[in-house]
């Protein structure tokens, strides 16, 4: 016999034919349910208070990057970063400046992100964005391509990097959905340029439930952390690859917070030797 489920009357929560076991698990997931994260709460919670953002990279990154400076001027369309990214960027996309690379990023919103690029990377860079959202297709052309579709759907972006003739840095900014992440990962990295870079942000949602997360979730993306160090040993041990077409062609991985980094180039066993002088 099953129980009765919990039902709105008169205005109030109302048990009905529920066993207090029953109505304690319910009031708990509520609770959860209340006090789980999202992306405007932990913003408003974080959000910068003070008066100069070079000052804030300056006094807690010890950055004065041009990236930096130029999220600081921006005059574009709305855009917002979290701070400690814009030194980590910097440290790995600096190389690409005036070189004609090729930059997806994944998630356009109001175009901002792709006009910070833009201005950064220089004029000679491929930039395309996209997103689900039809709406972006009004941004195509300003600052770069805009393709629209999901970034789960393989045909979609299959196309996309055809188009661009390659690609060689990701920067997944899209849904930020456990599913999502892990779809676009598997179907973009073998795609990916060697050498190439695969940047994922805003993991801080592997952290909660709405997202498809959890702190103990199997599919909490940050899991796929540990099988990727494992296949980059491989020559280690002797166990199967566990991320195939991925972990064997990963030469670094990166964890910040909320971001993950993943540099794909040829994988070489180790060399070892000793040099004795004189």
């Amino acid at each position: 016999m099953g129980h009765a489920t919990p039902r709105m009357s008169g205005g109030r929560n109302c048990f009905v034919d529920l066993p207090p076991e029953i109505v304690y698990d319910f009031v708990k997931i509520m609770f959860r349910e209340a006090k789980m994260k999202s992306f405007r709460t932990v913003m408003r919670e974080y959000r910068f208070q003070g008066d100069s953002i070079t000052d804030d990279l300056k006094e807690k990154y010890r950055y004065e990057g041009d990236l930096g400076r130029l999220y600081a001027e921006h005059d574009g369309p709305l855009i917002q970063k979290w701070h400690h990214y814009l030194p980590v960027y910097e440290k790995y996309l600096s190389r690409y400046r005036g070189t004609g690379f090729r930059f997806l990023e994944i998630g356009v919103s109001g175009g901002g992100s792709l006009h910070l690029w833009r201005h950064y990377f220089g004029d000679d860079a491929t930039i395309m964005g996209i997103d689900i959202n039809p709406d972006c297709q009004a941004l195509d052309g300003q600052s770069g391509m805009v393709r629209i579709g999901s970034q789960d759907d393989e045909a979609f972006l299959n196309r996309v990097v055809e188009e661009m003739g390659g690609v060689d840095v990701i920067l997944d900014d899209g849904s930020h959905r456990m599913e999502h992440v892990s779809k676009s990962l598997q179907v973009l990295f073998p795609k990916l340029s060697t050498p190439g870079l695969y940047l994922v942000e805003d993991l801080h949602t592997a952290y909660w439930p709405k997202y498809g997360g959890g702190l103990d979730a199997p599919t909490n993306f940050f899991n796929i952390v540990k099988p990727l160090a494992d296949d980059m040993h491989a020559w280690l041990h002797e166990g199967p690859a566990k991320v195939p077409g991925i972990g064997n062609a990963i030469t670094g991985i990166h964890l910040y917070d909320s971001m993950l980094i993943l540099e794909k180039d040829e994988v070489h066993p180790p060399a070892h030797s000793r040099i004795r002088g004189g």
